[in-house]
């Protein structure tokens, strides 16, 4: 397979073939995303993916049973665009048993229903969703160009094709001024949202971004690491959701909690509230051991 520049995945998706149809973000706005700093987006021509897929040696496509569309943002594609490469894998790889792709609300809005669906029929079954945040002041201040509305109805528009949601949102994205605000409003646009999976993440900051720029000059103030958890716990709290795996054991997260929401959600606030009221009690993870 060949890759354009730098390529990412979910930590879910190690085992899957990656298979790059688009190059970059078409919402590459966000002021704390260093991903494809130096990569416009653009779309791969269909010719180029088709020679990668038959290109793998016979072994290797019986082996394949999960894809991961790459880049960042598979899902601005037209539905016929799609649709010629779930069929492409579809005929190339013939154990495959799931297709999935980084998604965003706006290009969900996009679609109908019925292409969506089209599209879960063809293969496509998980979406990789980032909310980043509940609240729309701080969905403004990082210039995620799209409202808490737009993602939620963005949202019910997959589910309603069939297609399963894994959404994350990120700790420290309002500062220090609306922390809790930016937790509570989290809860409950993720409970609105009830996606099959919840990942929660650390803002960790990456050189040449606007984040960066903004907390060196102290415009913006981060909590620290017991801020965070606060967050964290306000998310929780604030999550009413039918049945959902929830995980913030990211290498960016300085404490690991998770478990399948909402069966273990007391004991996931207890966890906290025991660090919260002893912070000294439990190792967090160092701030050097913090990764992306």
């Amino acid at each position: 397979m060949r890759y354009h520049g730098a390529v990412i995945r979910p930590p879910s998706e190690a085992s899957s073939l990656i298979v790059q149809v688009t190059y970059g973000c078409s919402n590459d706005t966000c002021d704390f995303c260093g991903t494809y700093l130096d990569k416009p987006f653009a779309v791969r021509p269909f010719g180029e993916v088709v020679d990668d897929v038959t290109a793998l040696p016979a072994t290797v496509r019986q082996r394949v049973q999960r894809v991961f569309l790459a880049d960042g943002d598979a899902l601005a594609l037209s539905p016929r665009k799609l649709g010629d490469i779930l069929d492409l894998l579809r005929r190339a790889l013939p154990n495959l048993e799931r297709v999935s792709s980084y998604a965003n609300a706006r290009n969900l809005l996009a679609k109908s229903v019925a292409e969506l669906s089209e599209l879960r029929r063809g293969g496509l079954e998980l979406l990789y969703l980032g909310l980043e945040s509940g609240d729309d002041q701080t969905l403004a201040d990082i210039h995620k160009g799209m409202t808490v509305a737009e993602q939620i109805e963005g949202c019910r528009l997959a589910t309603e094709a069939g297609l399963e949601l894994s959404v994350t949102a990120i700790l420290g994205l309002a500062g220090t001024a609306r922390s809790l605000e930016h937790g509570r409003a989290t809860g409950a646009a993720l409970s609105a949202i009830d996606p099959r999976f919840i990942g929660i993440l650390t803002l960790m900051l990456t050189p040449g971004t606007a984040m960066e720029r903004r907390v060196a000059s102290g415009e913006l103030v981060l909590p620290d690491s017991i801020g965070m958890l606060r967050e964290l716990r306000e998310i929780v709290a604030g999550t009413e959701v039918t049945h959902c795996t929830f995980r913030s054991n990211h290498a960016s997260n300085y404490l690991p909690v998770g478990g399948e929401l909402p069966r273990d959600k007391a004991a996931m606030l207890a966890a906290l509230e025991k660090v919260l009221r002893a912070p000294a009690s439990v190792q967090l993870r160092p701030e050097s051991w913090r990764l992306l």
